[in-house]
């Protein structure tokens, strides 16, 4: 949400607008998908020029496989709910590692919404909705109003 400011809240338009911001969030995560698969290309020549032998390859494609598939999950349902703060920090080193699964997650997720944007308006929505309960005028008698002692 760091991108959009408040523009979720109403989907504003203009030359900066929701639609522009979103469109540009997700090519940036395309692109930064792209960088990183280059990226991890040439850690795998490097292990195919160091001659480690085939366990160690398959080994190594496996992890970041599994570690991507991992992390886009995780990402995923981090957009729909609040991750717990302890399992966040639990999985620190493996969506460090699947971070080709949290970029591609970021990806999807702009193409529909902004990435967090229905868990914030439920907040959001809720907090108002607490707020205006707390603030509505009272109805009734005030006299008969409980005294606290």
């Amino acid at each position: 949400m760091r991108f959009f400011g408040t523009t979720w809240l109403d989907h504003e338009g203009g030359p900066r607008g929701y639609a522009v911001r979103r469109g540009a969030v997700a090519l940036g995560s395309l692109l930064a998908v792209v960088v990183s698969c280059l990226v991890l290309r040439f850690a795998y020549q490097g292990i195919a020029i160091a001659d480690l032998g085939g366990f160690v390859t398959v080994l190594v494609v496996v992890m970041f496989a599994v570690c991507s598939a991992l992390a886009f999950r995780h990402t995923w349902d981090g957009f729909a709910k609040r991750p717990d703060p302890d399992r966040q920090a639990s999985l620190r080193g493996l969506l460090a590692v699947g971070f080709v699964g949290s970029l591609l997650a970021y990806f999807f997720r702009a193409l529909t919404e902004a990435p967090g944007e229905r868990l914030h308006r439920e907040e959001y929505e809720a907090a108002r909705r607490r707020h205006e309960s707390r603030t509505k005028r009272r109805t009734g008698n005030p006299s008969k109003k409980r005294r606290r002692r």
